[in-house]
């Protein structure tokens, strides 16, 4: 790939890039990190695998005007179209389309190639650690759901046995949950490195947030005098 060409995907890209929690600087990390993975592992086409790095996250936006589509879907067709109308051969698009396709955290689909199980490794990783809890409140800030959510007692709900969006609910089922499911052996090294930060700030938030309604309520109701039983006539 020559820098000409890098640059015109890197300015489609840029184009379709309008997420704060999916901006270009993800792209560029989730970029490095692939590139990292792939010093270890054999056989790498770098063409296939930088592009659809750049390219992974362009169906964003139509997701987010319309959250029945799959951005991973829009993607890739978005991708496809584009590559070939920069010349490239059938087979090179497909295969960046099908990398693109199958990034996307799901179980139903999954990467086949080394390209594409580098590129969903390398995506992953970045919600991971500091950057994944981070990049996961921007984004849940964006959707407007709430940092925690309340038991039927009003106890905080520490994110299981619940179907309502929250922090705490997408770290118990998906954050927690990412470090066993690389498909490389590099994938996970970095992962596992970043693991112990995320589980500490969750445990942390949650340790705060449940003190303060635990001791508050028990202070509160020893401020507030009890209902009158004294009928006025």
């Amino acid at each position: 790939m020559t820098s000409e060409e890098f640059e015109k995907i890197e300015n489609y890209m840029k184009e379709c890039m309008s997420d704060s929690a999916h901006d270009k600087e993800h792209i560029y990390r989730v970029l490095y990190v692939a590139l990292d993975i792939a010093s270890t592992e054999e056989s790498v086409d770098y063409d296939i695998l930088i592009t659809s790095c750049l390219l992974h996250d362009i169906g964003r936006q139509e997701q987010y005007d319309n959250p029945k589509l799959c951005h991973a879907a829009v993607g890739s067709m978005k991708a496809y179209s584009f590559l070939k109308e920069q010349g490239w051969t059938e087979e090179k698009a497909v295969h960046v389309r099908d990398c693109i396709c199958t990034h996307r955290f799901r179980s139903d689909n999954p990467p086949v190639s080394i390209e594409a199980k580098i590129l969903f490794d390398a995506d992953k990783i970045d919600v991971t650690g500091t950057m994944g809890v981070a990049r996961t409140l921007v984004y849940k800030g964006k959707v407007n759901d709430p940092l925690y959510t309340l038991n039927a007692d009003g106890s905080v709900n520490d994110g299981n046995n619940t179907t309502e969006p929250s922090f705490f609910h997408e770290y118990q089922y998906k954050l927690k949950k990412i470090y066993g499911l690389f498909y490389t052996k590099r994938g996970a090294e970095i992962g596992l490195k970043r693991e112990n930060t995320a589980k500490a700030f969750y445990e942390a938030m949650f340790t705060e947030v449940n003190d303060s309604y635990n001791n508050g309520k028990k202070y509160l109701s020893s401020a507030i005098l009890p209902k009158s039983n004294v009928v006025l006539e």
